[in-house]
């Protein structure tokens, strides 16, 4: 550290000081060092005063010291945030057991009796791939899975458009929103079955409604349900009926969460209403479009209630679905291990059709 000195000068001179600017170069004192003490010049006079030096302030080399090897984040956690875990697995552990119990433990059973030959008595034998090997080879199978893809393709496309139109008109409308919205919600909380006998009714040759009104047009009875070529499009169109409002409810929220200040600068641009929901509607509805998409696949998919009440397969096999077939085959003919793998690929095939869907659809919009 160096040191200024005084030294006894004359009157007429001013007292020269030397301090740190007079050495020359980086060193331990030089004017470069950041540890550099700052010396204060002394008054002229007889006495000497020691240099006062301020320390520079410590510079942190060193980064925080990480967290006590072998102790896991529950560890780390303080005693509150472990009670509020601790509280939140509770009340969501009811629900978790339900899950497990009757989701994931039958979905392993199915796969395990998939594998095996299992009889109503209890006696099973275990057959590998043989059950799946079957299916590739049943030509009721290969009808069935026709059957259903052809109701699916009738029946999303009926339901999606009925229910994204109705949920536009009630989007716009500021009169009895609420009261709409509960009329059409309400075939959605109907009976299957109470749906399936209404319109059962309805598309009767003799005495039904809708062969009533076109009687009245002279156009003729129609067998909506005894016709090959007719039966899916008639079972779709009750099926949109009964399940549209589930749908509606779900594209009404989405139509009110997008941004009234994107729709008002379209406007300015000039874009007239179809261009305003071509172009910023339903870019934006993508998302919930996806949603209600694969909602309702997998229930056209699923499709059994209404073709059971409403024509008991026929005719000729028209209107069988897969777990139409899938019902047949556990409970009429007993042969629970082939009826499980039937499920099993119903499962893979409407996850490779959600798959697609989302390849489709579910993109992110730039």
């Amino acid at each position: 550290m160096s040191r200024v000195e005084s030294r006894e000068t004359p009157p007429e001179e001013e007292p020269e000081a030397r301090g740190p600017a007079d050495h020359q170069g980086p060193g331990p004192g030089g004017a470069d060092s950041p540890a550099s003490p700052v010396a204060v010049a002394a008054p002229p006079g007889d006495r000497t005063i020691p240099p006062v030096t301020v320390p520079a302030p410590p510079v942190a080399t060193t980064a925080p010291a990480p967290p006590p090897a072998g102790r896991s984040r529950w560890g780390r956690m303080s005693a509150a945030r472990r009670r509020e875990a601790l509280a939140g697995l509770a009340f969501v552990a009811p629900m978790l057991v339900l899950f497990l119990v009757f989701r994931i433990g039958p979905t392993l059973g199915a796969v395990f009796l998939s594998l095996t030959d299992y009889r109503l008595n209890g006696d099973w034998t275990f057959i590998g791939a043989g059950n799946y090997a079957r299916l590739l080879d049943d030509r009721l199978f290969w009808e069935a899975f026709g059957v259903t893809a052809l109701y699916t393709v009738l029946y999303v496309p009926m339901t999606v458009v009925l229910a994204l139109g109705t949920a536009v008109l009630l989007h716009r409308t500021l009169w009895l929103r609420g009261f709409f919205r509960g009329l059409f919600f309400l075939p959605y909380v109907t009976s299957i079955v109470l749906a399936a006998v209404i319109w059962k009714w309805i598309y009767e040759v003799e005495d039904g409604l809708l062969n009533s009104v076109l009687g009245g047009l002279g156009l003729g009875p129609v067998d909506f349900l005894g016709s090959e070529s007719l039966v899916l499009p008639s079972i779709a169109a009750a099926s949109a009926w009964k399940g549209f409002g589930y749908s509606m409810l779900i594209l009404l929220a989405g139509l009110q969460s997008v941004p009234r200040e994107v729709t008002e600068a379209a406007v300015i641009d000039g874009a007239n209403g179809w261009q305003r929901f071509r172009w910023v509607t339903l870019p934006l509805l993508r998302p919930v479009l996806f949603f209600v998409l694969v909602i309702e696949a997998i229930g056209a998919f699923q499709v059994f209630d209404a073709m059971y009440v409403m024509t008991a397969g026929g005719p000729v096999r028209a209107s069988y679905s897969l777990v139409y077939f899938l019902y047949d085959s556990g409970f009429k003919f007993f042969d629970f291990g082939y009826a499980c793998a039937v499920g099993l690929v119903l499962f893979l095939v409407v996850l490779v059709f959600s798959l697609i869907q989302r390849r489709l659809v579910g993109r992110e919009v730039d």
